[in-house]
This record gives structure tokens, sequence and C-alpha cells, in this order.
């Protein structure tokens, strides 16, 4: 009988949680997962064509005994794992289980399908491992706590700690955080608000907090000074919201403005808003700017490839290819991008 990985990690003493590593960390489903494994269903999020899992297990008896482990999983075209990758890490586990000397935390670390995420994913990961676990925030979540409600001198925010940040972020449902950040992010310092922003998409902005966050994006739509880094910040941290017709209008505002054509912005439009894209006005807009991003046909062809590895996003924008409105542009873009397709494929 197939060993999955999935049975072999959640037994009896044993509590697995999985989650998506890619575009924002979230939880993944262990039953869907398991499908996965099964190649009875593609990955729901791949992300860069491959499927980026993040896995905590811990024993209910012993939860300060957990084990943390980072794998990413190649997939074929149509979105399904590659078997002989799934196949490899499980035969290094099950070898590796039946050597005493080999500590359970290094088990699957030497081998090429593991990875170390970035630093804010990394903090939102030990942050909601802590939620679930039942353990307290780390020693720098009270010094943001105290600070995001003004209890500290405006200076003091350049000792604060991005666990610390990470940590208030997955407890904003907790005493009167959010209130705390709706009322004073406006004026907080731009380091700290693009530190925030990028770690809000990992949570679910609630009306409040989105309406916070959109007021302030329009303002600063309408000035040209401002960082492109930040107006991506912004798009990141509004598009986890469940209130999709607010962000979706964000997300007109945004293509509308002199920012459009930021590639950083265009990335966070991309990777992380990608249920806005469905919309074909906004996926129209979309592919016009991407034709005349900062980054040039580069940019374009990568973005699109990486969109259209997803099957529903690949049948929107084929269509939105054939639209009797498009630019000369986006026109040309079109066709450099199938040219070095068909080049490719016929080396």
């Amino acid at each position: 009988m197939e060993k999955l990985l999935s049975s072999l990690l959640s037994h009896k003493d044993n509590r697995l949680r999985l989650f998506d590593m890619g575009r924002r960390v979230s939880k993944l489903s262990t039953d869907v997962f398991t499908k996965v494994e099964q190649n009875l269903v593609p990955y729901p999020m791949p992300f860069l064509h491959h499927a980026w899992i993040g896995m905590l297990m811990w024993n209910p008896k012993k939860k300060d005994e957990n084990l943390i482990w980072f794998l990413k999983f190649p997939l074929d075209e149509q979105g399904f794992l590659v078997q002989a990758a799934r196949d490899d890490i499980v035969n290094r586990l099950l070898q590796n289980a039946l050597m005493p000397d080999i500590d359970k935390e290094d088990a699957l670390k030497d081998n090429p399908f593991s990875f170390t995420p970035d630093a804010e994913k990394m903090a939102i990961f030990h942050a909601q491992a802590a939620l679930i676990l039942g353990q307290p925030a780390s020693q720098y979540y009270e010094d943001v706590q105290q600070y995001l409600s003004a209890q500290r001198p405006y200076e003091y925010w350049e000792n604060l700690g991005l666990q610390g940040i990470a940590d208030f972020i997955v407890r904003l449902d907790q005493g009167t955080n959010e209130q705390s950040l709706c009322t004073n992010f406006g004026s907080l310092p731009t380091p700290l608000l693009l530190s925030i922003s990028r770690l809000l998409e990992h949570s679910q902005p609630s009306y409040p907090l989105l309406s916070t966050l959109s007021q302030y994006l329009n303002q600063l739509l309408e000035h040209e000074e401002c960082s492109p880094d930040m107006i991506a910040a912004l798009v990141r941290a509004i598009s986890n919201t469940t209130l999709t017709q607010t962000r979706d209008e964000m997300i007109i505002n945004v293509l509308s403005s002199a920012y459009a054509t930021h590639t950083e912005v265009l990335l966070a439009v991309a990777t992380r808003n990608l249920t806005s894209l469905y919309q074909p006005e906004i996926l129209h807009a979309f592919l016009e700017r991407l034709a005349i991003c900062d980054a040039g046909q580069q940019a374009f062809t990568r973005i699109l490839s990486d969109l259209m590895f997803l099957p529903e996003m690949r049948a929107l924008i084929l269509k939105a290819f054939r639209h009797d409105g498009l630019s000369d542009a986006l026109r040309h873009a079109i066709g450099a991008m199938l040219g070095q397709k068909r080049s490719a494929s016929s080396h």
C-alpha cells in the first residue's frame, strides 16, 4: 500500500497542522493535502510551479516539543504533485525514522525539497503556531502593543521586533489591538507602516480595519511622491479580506493611478489579489498596465506565465487576449510573449 506523507506524520500520539506558504501563510486542510498526495486533485494554491508547505507537528501532552518542517513540492503542468518528489521525501523520512541517532528536527532538513521562508512569513508562521499550541506571544509583543496604543514615544518604533509585530497581527481580535491600529495607523512612521501592511496580508481585515486601510491608500494615490513600495504593501494588506467588493474597488483605483506601471504594485495585485482578476474589467486594466510596466516585456511574460499556471486564470487571460479594445502596447506584449513560448517549445 502506498505510504502517504500526511499519514506518516499524524498518528495517535501526534498532531499535524499544515500551512500553505506560497503567496501568503494560510491553513491547508490535511484532507485536501491527502487528496493532492493521491493525485486526485491539483494543488489548490500553487506558486512558481511549486506547493510551498509548512508543517507543524506536536504531541498534545508535550506541546513544547513541537517539530517544524518547510517543504516545497514541484508540480507538473496541470498543477498535480510530481510523485517522484513526494516518494523521495517519504523514503527519506522512513529511512531516517529507522536511525535513532538522527534528530527528528533534522530528518527532512538536508534534502532538495526543504526551504527557508522569508523573515515575514517565518514570523507569521511562528505567531500562528504559538496560538495553535496555546503558547504565549514572544517577548516583543508587549512593546508593539504599547507602541500602537500610543503609550511609547514616536521614535521608539526602531526598537520594535518583527516577531512582535507578527504576534500583534495574529492577535488583532484580542483586547483593543484592532482599535489601536485603526486609530493610529495614519500617524505611524513609514518603515513601521510598511512592515505592518505586508504582514496584514496574512490576516483577514475586518470592516473597520479595511476602511482605515482603504482611506489611507486613497490618500496616497492622490499624491505622486509616495513610494510605490508603500502602495504595494497596502495592496497586499487589503488582499485577504472577505469584503471583496470594497477590495476590488480599491484595486480599480490603484490600477487607474500613476503607480499602476510600477512592477512591485502589479506584482502585489497579481500574487495577492488573484480573485480580483476574475473580474473582466479589472483583468483588462491589469493587463494594459502590465504591458507598459517599468520592468518591460520580461515582467509581462513572467507574471502572466505564473498566473496562467492556474487553470481558471489561464482561461480568463486567454479570453482577455481576444478582447476587441486592446491597446497597441498590449497587443505587442502578447505577441512577444506568445512568440517566446513558441520559440522555446520548438527547441
